[in-house]
Order: structure tokens, then sequence, then C-alpha cells
């Protein structure tokens, strides 16, 4: 394993996650003296018994656990360093620009009095902790394995604008007792940060360090914020060499690595202890020197070749790269697509046996808007035509790519795709956004709808079908039919997004009768949770493509607790089969991983750690 120094541009940072907008809590320069760590654990606990009830079912008000915001110094940590008289300057000026040029109370959208509330605000480290099965059993095919979720969380507090976005990776893990192990083994929940360098470089300053980026580059504010930044590399307080990427959106497991991924900056190769779950950072992967600058956070593993299909995108050309992964994780060569003419958000793709499908969708990338006009880097643009291009998957270059309009149609994540009519005809099931206006500010008023497209390969005509009525995103399938042909879709719903207040299951051979959610669990009030993951108790091909789990982490927000659930997919009402107590709230995040029991086991020695 090769454990990278190559530099990231500062262009890169412009085309990470995908950009939306939620509202926060805290404003103003955090305490610059010993480390702090946000903390939302200050409870009054209620006893638990074995007979609790399902999350349906609510305590009363006069139960209500009160929950705040508190901040603890964590014990054994030396004070950071008095700050050289460069980082001293430097600070000052990043004062000047949040309290005069670019306060938060103006944008409300990254205020973080807005933003870090409730379950969205960041918790410390939790080390492998035991937690009771307050319901049901845990089936046999998660036995033994590990579900991990990826989401922001911020180590220290903002000193100015915050998007959501711009939180530290932090991964919240849960080791599920084995077959073989004693009845009385508990799961363990563990949480930890990514060890990105970012995240070590603050960990040493004491503070906050680089900008944040989702928030803070924006108008004449964020060319300041860019002054300020390059002063700090030029006077040694940082290194271009290291990459400033999060690490905060997904993870993927493949080659017998796990890795956490954020697409402004490369994979950060993870170790899962085989005994308690807990997560280890090793390092920075450049796979031996041929990955440098990004990479997406949904890369696609056929689950036939072993393959694993990725690309980055950014707003210099090539605006888009695509490449993949032999089965033993080498990398191999890069293919620029030139025909993407315009720098635009590329969050997603999706596979088919013969094709990498691409969307060039209306949300675009405008550094020039922010350096010449003092708007923001990344908007929309309504007089775009989305396009879906259609790439041979093992082409080397993108002579023999395809593209078809699609007006209107505007994806962030997609669900699967495949082919028909021996290979005349390309399906994609995504979630359309309709109202892309919003989708960078305002996600609460953003709007999905479920679309079957059917693509033509012989005429070139494009036909599309909604599948459902509901604000429905964060869509999985059985993991065993990506590029396949598959019958089954499981979504979150938006109530309003990006809290998800139920899960929903779609039958995409009912497309064009109406709507095709076929089963359905709400979590009930004040309860919300985040993208389902499939478990599958057999592998593709044995049994019915149903046949398996959901699992996903949900919070409780009447009475503080979080829980981790198990639902049967093949239940019409997704009815919960197992509940895992968490003893410590888990907040909202965004994409989780199974690790199976046979994954865990499988997993390639750790060489080095950070």
């Amino acid at each position: 394993m090769h454990f990278c120094t190559t530099p990231t541009p500062p262009w890169i940072l412009f085309s990470s996650t995908f950009i939306c907008s939620f509202s926060g809590l805290f404003s103003g320069r955090p305490p610059p003296l010993p480390r702090l760590i946000i903390s939302a654990v200050k409870t009054v606990e209620k006893p638990k018994t074995q007979n609790q009830p399902q999350p349906q079912t609510q305590p009363k008000q006069s139960d209500r656990k009160e929950t705040s915001i508190t901040t603890t110094k964590t014990s054994k940590q030396p004070p950071p360093p008095s700050p050289s008289l460069a980082a001293t300057f430097c600070n000052a000026l990043d004062d000047i620009i949040n309290n005069f040029i670019d306060p938060p109370l103006l944008r409300p959208s990254v205020d973080p009095r807005n933003v870090l509330f409730d379950n969205f605000a960041p918790v410390s480290e939790l080390p492998p902790s035991p937690c009771p099965i307050i319901h049901g059993r845990i089936p046999p095919c998660l036995a033994g394995g590990v579900y991990i979720r990826n989401g922001p969380n911020p180590q220290y507090l903002p000193r100015g604008p915050h998007h959501l976005f711009d939180g530290d990776g932090m991964l919240h893990s849960l080791l599920l007792p084995s077959s073989s192990s004693s009845s009385s083994s508990p799961p363990l929940l563990s949480s930890r940060f990514v060890r990105t360098y970012k995240y070590l470089t603050e960990l040493q300053a004491g503070s906050p360090v680089l900008p944040n980026v989702f928030s803070g580059f924006h108008g004449y504010a964020g060319v300041a914020r860019g002054a300020v930044t390059a002063a700090s590399f030029l006077t040694g307080q940082m290194s271009v060499t290291q990459g400033t990427g999060l690490a905060n959106t997904s993870l993927s497991f493949f080659a017998g690595r796990l890795y956490a991924l954020g697409e402004s900056d490369l994979p950060y190769s993870l170790h899962l202890s085989t005994t308690d779950g807990d997560i280890s950072t090793l390092g920075r992967e450049d796979f031996s020197g041929k990955l440098f600058m990004g990479m997406t956070a949904h890369p696609k593993k056929d689950p036939t070749t072993g393959e694993l299909f990725a690309f980055r995108y950014g707003p210099i050309p090539p605006f888009l790269t695509y490449f993949r992964f032999d089965k033993d994780g080498n990398k191999l060569a890069d293919v620029p697509i030139f025909s993407v003419r315009e720098p635009s958000f590329l969050h997603d793709f999706a596979i088919t046996e013969n094709y990498a499908i691409f969307p060039d969708i209306q949300i675009v990338m405008k550094p020039m808007d922010m350096l010449l006009r003092g708007g923001a880097p990344v908007g929309s643009n309504r007089a775009k035509v989305p396009r879906l291009g259609l790439l041979p998957r093992y082409s080397t270059s993108d002579s023999d790519m395809r593209w078809f309009e699609v007006p209107g149609f505007n994806i962030i994540h997609a669900l699967n795709a495949w082919e028909e009519d021996d290979g005349d005809t390309v399906v994609l099931v995504a979630a359309n956004v309709l109202s892309i206006e919003h989708a960078l500010d305002r996600m609460d008023l953003v709007h999905t709808c479920v679309e079957l497209v059917r693509i033509d390969l012989r005429t070139g005509d494009v036909s599309r079908k909604p599948l459902a009525v509901d604000n429905l995103e964060f869509g999985v399938i059985h993991p065993g039919y990506i590029g396949k042909k598959n019958r089954y879709g499981y979504l979150g719903i938006g109530h309003p997004m990006p809290k998800i207040s139920g899960v929903v299951k779609l039958d995409f051979s009912l497309a064009g009768t109406g709507d095709c959610v076929v089963a359905k669990r709400e979590f009930g009030q004040g309860c919300y949770g985040g993208e389902p993951f499939f478990v599958p108790e057999h592998e593709a091909e044995e049994g019915e493509e149903d046949d398996g789990y959901l699992v996903s982490y949900v919070h409780n927000e009447i009475s503080g607790e979080s829980s981790f659930l198990v639902m049967d997919a093949r239940s019409p009402e997704l009815e919960i089969v197992a509940e895992v107590q968490l003893p410590v709230r888990v907040p909202y995040g965004f994409h989780g991983l199974f690790v199976t029991a046979g994954e865990l086991r499988s997993q390639h020695p750790p060489q080095k750690y950070t």
C-alpha cells in the first residue's frame, strides 16, 4: 500500500460532495486555548427495560429527556502550542472576514446557529461500548458483521459560516455479535473521526485552521478567505501536498480494504478491529501514485467481476475523468471525458454490464462568478438541458461516448442501471430533483421523484416513468444486483429533506401502473433515520431478490435517544425484527455500509497508521 503526498489543487475544493443547505447552532470563534470537542450528551437518562416499546410509541412530554449542547475538554490532551506570528496574523484576518465582511447571520443557510441543531449537532468520539438488544434477535446474515455510517461532525466550533457538509468525517460502527458467541455478548458501538490531514492539523493547532469549503468560498469574502488560506500555505502552517478533504460522505470495501470517501480528496484507508469493531485510520491512499486530486464518493463495484468503477470531476478541463480498478485493487489508466463541455456537479453515476452512465445536470460550477461578480462558486443553470452520457465501460477514450438529452432530469443519486433487449436498451432508475433551484440553499424545499428512464440505443429515443409520489432519496438495492436488472429499491422518505421519517420499498416491475410503493415503514412521531442499507440473506440469484434486511440508525428527537433498527425487507410493513439501544446519540449522517463477518476476516493486515 502506498500512502500519498499528492497535492490537492485549490480548485478541487469546489467539487466536493453535493451542495445543499441546512440550518445550525453556534456563531463566533471558538476559544483557541485547550482543545475542545462538541458533545451533545448532557442528558437525564431513563431506565431501560427489555420490553421497551418500539420507536412508534413515544414517551410522554413530561418524560422528555433534557438535551443541550455542551463543550467538554477531553482528557489527557496536551495543550496546543502557542500560535506563531504568521498564524496569529492569519487568524486575525479570518476574524475580520467572519465578523465584518461575511458574518454568518447574513446568510441563514450557513449560520451555525441554524445548522448544528438537534441531532445535527456534533458529538465526541466513543470507544467500543456495549449496547443492549431491546427487541428481537439479530438475523444470522448480520451476525458477526459491522454496520458503519459516515457523516459530518465538526471537531471544533466553527469560526464563521458553516455548512453541514463542512464537518469532519466521523464513522459510527456497530459490531454485531456472531452466531457462535455467547448469548450474553452485546453489540459494540464505536464513533471515530477519520484522521484526515485537516483533522490532524487542527488537532495539533487546537482550533480550526483550514477554511470551511462549502460555506466559506462565497462572493468576495470567499476571495479574501482564499488569500488568507494561500498565506497559511506560504508560511508553512499547512502543507499543499497532503490534501484538505473531509472523508465525510461514504464508505467502500473492495480488494480486502475499507475506505472512507469524500470526493474532494483521495480515499482514506481504514482498518476494522475484528474483536470490537473499532476503526483505525491507516492513511490517505493514492494507489501507488496512480490516483490524484480526488475520487467520487460513489464508486460502483461489479458483483460478478469484483472490479471497481469510479471517476473524478472539477472546474478545469477535462471536467470529468473516468477510471477503474481491477479486482485486486490496482488502479488502471485514466479516461478523460472531453465531451463534457462545462464543469457541472457530478456526485454519482451508474454502471451496466457494458456501460458507465454519467449525468450532466443543471447544477454547475461558476468559480469566475465568485471572483468577478461576488457570487457563489456553484449554482444552477436553468438554460442548460440535462444529458445522460453512455461510455463503454472498458473504453480507453471518450470517442465512443454517446449523449442523450433528458430535459428536466437532474439526479444526485442513482439507484441502479441495466440493459435489456439484447443490449439495445439501457434502463436507469434514479431520483430526479424537481426543485433544482433549492438544491443548494434550501434542502427542506427540495422534492425528488424517483423515475425509470429507458434509452433506446437504436433510435436515440428516451422515455421516462415516475415510480412514486413520495419525496424519496438515499436509495439502495441488493448489492449483488449492481449493474444487473433488478426489481426492488429501498429509499428514505424526506420529511422534509434531509430528515428521513421512514423507508419505502419500490417494485420497478410496476413502472407505468401508478405508485410502485409496495412496502412502507414510518419511524413514528419525532423519529428520524437516514439512508437504509440492504443486507442480503443470500448471494444474488439465490432465493428471492428481497430476501434480506434493511438496517439504519434512528434518532428519537423527543426522548433524545438513538437506536439501530433491523427491518425485514420482505414484510409489507418492513417489520422491525431487531432493535439495539445505543448508549449515546448518533447524529444524522450520509451514507453507510455493512461489512459482513467474512469481509471483516478477509481484511488485509494494517500496514501503516497516521
